[in-house]
């Protein structure tokens, strides 16, 4: 009897197996577009979090950050990727492209903001990695947001 279990349950798995490969493969592509804006500069890696609640802290300091990005009209904001967490305004970093630093895909023309084989990078409502400074005398659009990510130097999606 035990060995027909094992065999059943290793046929289950085999089984599986295919499916589960299946399935990450369907995984989109990440994306990462850069520009030489703050090269050489090293990035704290700080959790969305940490850099809402203590803004101040990361005051005109280079850190990378996740969250989701959301843009639309007089929007360009981070908020906390995280199911239950706070998706306010008041609780996201308002996002500022700088036109002094160009983001593309590295070794090619393809750039964030460039119109390419008939359309945008779409990046609304997507999970980002995203390079900057920090800003928290600047609030974004009706100083409405926490602080501000400015020249962002990278951004990965």
């Amino acid at each position: 009897m035990t060995i027909s279990c094992v065999s059943r349950y290793g046929n289950l798995l085999i089984g599986i197996l295919p499916v589960l490969a299946a399935l990450t493969s369907c995984q989109k592509n990440k994306q990462a577009f850069q520009s030489n804006c703050n090269a050489g500069t090293n990035y704290k890696k700080v959790s969305f979090a940490e850099l809402v609640n203590h803004a101040e802290k990361y005051q005109h300091q280079y850190v990378e950050v996740s969250g989701k990005y959301r843009e639309g009209f007089e929007q360009s904001a981070l908020f906390n990727g995280e199911l239950f967490a706070d998706h306010s305004n008041a609780s996201a970093l308002w996002v500022d492209f700088s036109q002094d630093c160009p983001l593309y895909i590295p070794g090619t023309q393809t750039g964030l903001f460039t119109y390419n084989s008939g359309e945008f990078v779409q990046i609304n409502n997507r999970p980002v990695i995203i390079r900057g400074i920090v800003d928290v005398k600047d609030k974004g659009h009706l100083n409405q947001y926490r602080a501000t990510i400015d020249r962002v130097s990278y951004i990965e999606l």
